[in-house]
């Protein structure tokens, strides 16, 4: 579905990363993991257009998308959660789900997604009245990754979706997650948990310095030792 190779990015002139490669394929669920600073972000954001590739190529189900803007992405069936969340937080719940959906005209399939939604984050539900900056950190976080759905990605990349939760949430935030791989959504997720993420991932890359330098399925890298090392910068 998606392979990066060679992918040299940055900004301002100055590379982050020098050398990712990855593959993801259709129905997987595919882990990007990395210390802070190692260039996971820089990744995707060149992956999606919000930058600009120095080299390399990035192939979307076969097709060249370097150069290809961010919204004629979603479009092609590629959204982005992207850290922080970036919520319109005046915006009521549904309001900021509603415009996950701006290219779709039909309110019959705007509804038929927002009932869809609704299935896997119940509370998102009972919320859509609240505006958004009113929810917890852990319910703001369901609603980007709400709002990410309601385009109908066949790829889904979520970038710390797990960042500022409660404890006890982090768990929740990976069931959800495998409950949307459940529908046949692909996904690339960038993640500082490592052992939820390579307990759920179906095949993980290390980056490290901007390269891309281990991989493996996500069960054998649970205890690799030079995984620990490189996500750890020791």
């Amino acid at each position: 579905m998606l392979k990066v190779k060679n992918l040299k990015a940055g900004y301002g002139g100055v590379p982050v990363i020098f050398n990712v490669s990855f593959n993801v394929k259709e129905g997987q669920i595919v882990a990007l993991l990395g210390s802070n600073g190692s260039g996971k972000s820089t990744t995707l954001k060149a992956i999606t257009g919000l930058i600009k590739p120095m080299s390399g190529k990035v192939e979307y189900n076969g097709n060249d998308i370097i150069g290809i803007k961010t919204n004629k992405m979603v479009s092609q069936g590629i959204a982005m959660v992207p850290e922080g969340r970036q919520l319109f937080g005046k915006l009521t719940v549904e309001d900021n789900l509603r415009m996950g959906a701006f290219l779709i005209k039909d309110k019959n399939i705007i509804n038929e997604r927002l009932n869809q939604v609704y299935k896997i984050f119940p509370r998102v539900k009972e919320r859509l009245k609240q505006s958004a900056e009113t929810l917890s950190g852990g319910e703001q976080q369901m609603v980007a990754i709400a709002r990410g759905m309601m385009s109908e990605p066949k790829l889904l990349i979520l970038d710390e979706p797990s960042l500022g939760l409660m404890p006890k949430l982090v768990g929740e935030m990976f069931e959800f997650i495998k409950n949307i791989n459940k529908l046949g959504i692909t996904i690339i997720l960038v993640e500082q948990n490592v052992n939820h993420t390579l307990e759920l991932a179906d095949y993980a890359y290390v980056i490290q310095n901007g390269e891309t330098v281990i991989e493996g399925k996500g069960s054998d890298l649970l205890d690799n030792s030079e995984v620990k090392r490189a996500y750890l910068g020791l």
